[in-house]
C-alpha cells in the first residue's frame, strides 16, 4: 500500500500500512515513530498523551532517535540533535520493499553549530505482519573520521507496569543508574514497582516482555551493544511535565543502543543498528 501523508496533532508526518492492517505512522519531525498497530489493532507503541508536538521539542513516548549523543554523556544537548530536527522522506526506490519507508538527516547550518561534521542519517521502517523492524545507518560524508553514540528509545505500551515482567538479561553486566551501582543481573525476569533506569550489555538472545494480553520478543542488531531498560515510575512520573502522573503505569522503555563505546567512523564508512519487535 501506498506511504501516506497525514497531519499527526497538527505535524506532518507519514503513515505506511499493509493490507492485513499493520500500520506504523512517523513524524518528520526527528523521524520518530509515533505509533505501530497491528492488524488486531492493538498499539503497540506508548506515546504521552501531554508529549509537546511543537515542531521544536523532543517528543515524549514513540521511538526517539538518540544521536550522535546518548543522554547528557558529552557536550551535546541531551540524546544529540538527530530527534529534534526535521527529517525528510526518502524518495521510494525500485527495491523499497511494500510495508517500508525511510528518512534521512543530513548536516545543516543547524547541525554544523553544534556538531562540525558532515554526515548522512537514515531511518528506515520496515512493517512485516506482527513485526517492526527499525534500521538506523550512520554514514560519513565528511573527509576526516567522527565519533557517536547512538539508541533507538522505544517506548513499549503496556497494558500495566505492574503485570509486566522483562526476560531474557539474566547474567547480563548491569549499571543500574538510579542507586549507580554495577553488578551482574542474577533476576530471572524483570519485574517494575519503582523508579527502574539501568544499562545491560545486550544479550545474544532476544529478550520478551510478557504480559497477561500477550509477549513480544524483543531483538536487536550485534553492533547496538547496550540495552537500556527505563520506567519512571510512580514518583517521577508526576514531576514530568510531558507525562501523566499515571503514565509510567502503560510504559516500558527497551532500548537498543550503542552507549558505553562511541564507534569511531571513517571517512565514507557506515554504521548500522537494528530493532525488531515481533508478536508472539
Amino acid at each position: 500500500m501506498p506511504i501516506q501523508s497525514l497531519l499527526f496533532r497538527q505535524q506532518p508526518a507519514l503513515a505506511v500500512s499493509l493490507p492485513a492492517g499493520d500500520r506504523a505512522v512517523v513524524a518528520l519531525h526527528g523521524a520518530h515513530l509515533l505509533s505501530w498497530t497491528t492488524a488486531d489493532g492493538i498499539e503497540r507503541i506508548y506515546l504521552s498523551p501531554t508529549a509537546l508536538f511543537d515542531g521544536q521539542s523532543a517528543i515524549r513516548g514513540g521511538v526517539p532517535v538518540c544521536w550522535p549523543q546518548f543522554n547528557q554523556r558529552g557536550p551535546l544537548p541531551k540524546h544529540g540533535f538527530a530527534r529534534n530536527l526535521p527529517w525528510a522522506a526518502m524518495p521510494a526506490q525500485t527495491e523499497t520493499k511494500a510495508g517500508e519507508l525511510a528518512l534521512a538527516l543530513r548536516d545543516s547550518d543547524a547541525t554544523r553549530a553544534l556538531w562540525p561534521h558532515a554526515f548522512d542519517l537514515r531511518l528506515t521502517i520496515s512493517l512485516t505482519p506482527g513485526i517492526l523492524r527499525l534500521n538506523l545507518a550512520a554514514i560519513n560524508t565528511d573527509s576526516a573520521p567522527w565519533s557517536f553514540a547512538a539508541a533507538l528509545h522505544s517506548y513499549l505500551h503496556v497494558d500495566d507496569i505492574a503485570d509486566v515482567r522483562l526476560e531474557g538479561l539474566q547474567n547480563a553486566r548491569r549499571w543500574d543508574s538510579v542507586r549507580n551501582e554495577r553488578h551482574v543481573e542474577m533476576a530471572e525476569s524483570l519485574h517494575f514497582d519503582a523508579e527502574f533506569d539501568s544499562v545491560y550489555g545486550a544479550p545474544s538472545a532476544p529478550l520478551e516482555l510478557v504480559q497477561p494480553s500477550g509477549t513480544l520478543k524483543i531483538e536487536q542488531s550485534a553492533s547496538c551493544t547496550e540495552t537500556v531498560v527505563w520506567n519512571p515510575g510512580a514518583v517521577l512520573s508526576q514531576k514530568m511535565a510531558d507525562l501523566p502522573d499515571d503514565g509510567y503505569r502503560h510504559m516500558l522503555c527497551v532500548e537498543a543502543g550503542r552507549i558505553d563505546e562511541n564507534v569511531l567512523l571513517a571517512p565514507g564508512a557506515q554504521w548500522q543498528g537494528w530493532q525488531q519487535f515481533t508478536v508472539l
